[in-house]
């Protein structure tokens, strides 16, 4: 595919595994910016790199705020340098809040082991004394 050729929303729905409805809300968030034919939407190669940008930040856990600082440094010309480190700054902080999440569910887990392992002592002891009574 050329790189300058641009993509129907079907085209793009396509290539990233997303729905028609998730890029027109991406568009109202102008988060994207196609251009318009008539009722049709034609995507740039630069919406495609927007695009996937959102999704891998999305996919990472970053709000829709965090992703359009990223964007708009970017688009300001304020330099990689800068889109770099601020993307690092917020990464760190969804690591730390995902390993916050995880060591939650670790421990919720644990303590539902546990009460699934008294629940199985009582069934069992239950069983135990209904035997003797039969027996």
């Amino acid at each position: 595919m050329n790189p300058d050729t641009t993509m129907t929303i079907r085209e793009m729905c396509d290539l990233f595994e997303a729905t028609p409805r998730t890029l027109r809300f991406y568009e109202q968030k102008e988060l994207l910016f196609p251009l318009r034919d008539g009722q049709k939407r034609l995507f740039t190669r630069r919406d495609r790199a927007r695009l996937k940008l959102i999704l891998r930040g999305k996919r990472f856990g970053f709000s829709l705020e965090d992703i359009r600082q990223l964007l708009e440094l970017y688009d300001t010309g304020e330099g990689q340098q800068v889109q770099l480190a601020r993307t690092y700054d917020i990464a760190q902080e969804r690591l730390a809040e995902m390993q916050r999440q995880r060591d939650e569910l670790s421990g919720a887990i644990d303590e539902l082991k546990e009460q699934l392992a008294w629940a199985e002592r009582m069934l069992s002891q239950s069983q135990q004394t209904q035997q003797r009574k039969a027996g």
